[in-house]
């Protein structure tokens, strides 16, 4: 549905900085490569506590992170084999969560129906993915298509960040292309125009016509000339729960978000460039440049959005109160995507749970 695109003032409804996610999509935790053999991870996706190990194969497999015997935290075990060990007691499990071994049971003895919950999970892209809400569903979800991961003629940047900060306030910094005054001494953007604007149940897309003049700009395709300025236009989608954007072929964006709890969140986000350079001369320069870019130029842009992001944060637990009024309609369209998400999720459950009590009251 197409959705006007005049700014006018608009009230922020604050349950926005209250609901919590649909975990019924995949959502990063890490990068794949930093979790060798025989290694554990721990990682929250919306104050579930998971146990992400790789096993001695190579396999990725994800469990709560809570051994059901005693309730000890399981990255804090080892890894035996294709198992996953509790530093308590010893008993293992394997990447179901069922247990299999317990080191001073005879081996004749049968072992308790002790299980802990394990989440569907994969690698893609270096990014480790899990699924934290019926697992039954999880095939069906596809994840994010990134056709220029494995396309010789981008550049690639991995950028992962952590913010104190609910991960509605995350995702409206994304799609706010008019806070582009909040980098001017970093030679940002300049003069946004929101020019359309598209949403359906699950996607929003904004398109933002942006000026750039800067040598930055000109090095990374942005801008035809340092000292000239160029209107360019960026197309945003948000995709829940992650984003894309794309800037007329010259650069991509594609941003996952990892909602941690209330006021905590992550990203994880791969930048791709597609330089004014042979290639036979960009591919050995790549991770020089890529290192370059991130350190220089991606990290001071994100360093001046952390600042907003959780100085918003703090401001909104100091007052919950407190009333905001938003111009921008793509922001009000993003908040109404977030809670209708939400509000799918928890219908889904409480019909979910009718139908258990209404099969015990039968049985």
């Amino acid at each position: 549905m197409e959705l006007a695109t005049t700014l006018k003032s608009q009230t922020v409804q604050n349950r926005i900085r209250e609901v919590g996610i649909n975990p019924n999509y995949w959502y990063p935790v890490g990068w794949a490569s930093q979790l060798l053999p025989s290694q554990i991870q721990p990682v929250m996706i919306w104050q579930q506590a998971i146990a992400v190990y790789r096993d001695e194969n190579g396999q990725l497999h994800a469990l709560e992170d809570a051994c059901p015997h005693k309730g000890v935290a399981l990255h804090k075990g080892q890894v035996q084999g294709c198992h996953l060990a509790c530093p308590y007691h010893g008993w293992q499990f394997n990447g179901s969560g069922e247990c299999v071994h317990i080191p001073y049971l005879p081996p004749e003895q049968k072992l308790p129906r002790a299980k802990a919950r394990s989440y569907p999970v994969q690698e893609k892209y270096n990014l480790i993915w899990i699924f934290p809400g019926n697992a039954a569903l999880a095939a069906n979800v596809p994840l994010p298509e990134i056709p220029e991961f494995h396309q010789p003629e981008w550049l690639m940047v991995p950028l992962a960040a952590q913010f104190q900060a609910h991960f509605s306030i995350c995702n409206e910094n994304t799609m706010d292309v008019f806070h582009g005054y909040l980098h001017r001494n970093l030679q940002g953007w300049f003069n946004p125009q929101l020019k359309s604007l598209r949403e359906t149940e699950t996607t929003l897309c904004a398109e933002y016509e942006v000026s750039y003049k800067s040598r930055i700009a000109k090095f990374l395709g942005l801008s035809d000339k340092g000292n000239k300025v160029t209107t360019r236009t960026i197309s945003i989608q948000y995709r829940y729960p992650h984003y894309y954007s794309s800037l007329e072929g010259v650069s991509s964006l594609y941003l996952m978000r990892l909602p941690v709890g209330p006021t905590e969140s992550r990203s994880f986000a791969l930048f791709f460039f597609k330089l004014p350079l042979p290639q036979w001369l960009l591919n050995p320069l790549k991770p020089v440049l890529s290192k370059i870019l991130e350190r220089f130029v991606l990290r001071r842009f994100l360093a001046q959005d952390i600042e907003m992001i959780e100085s918003e944060q703090r401001s909104y637990l100091a007052n919950r109160e407190r009333r905001y009024v938003e111009i921008n309609p793509a922001i009000i369209a993003l908040q109404r995507l977030i809670m209708r998400q939400y509000d799918y999720y928890m219908q889904e459950s409480i019909q979910s749970q009718e139908k258990i009590s209404q099969s015990l009251c039968v049985k």
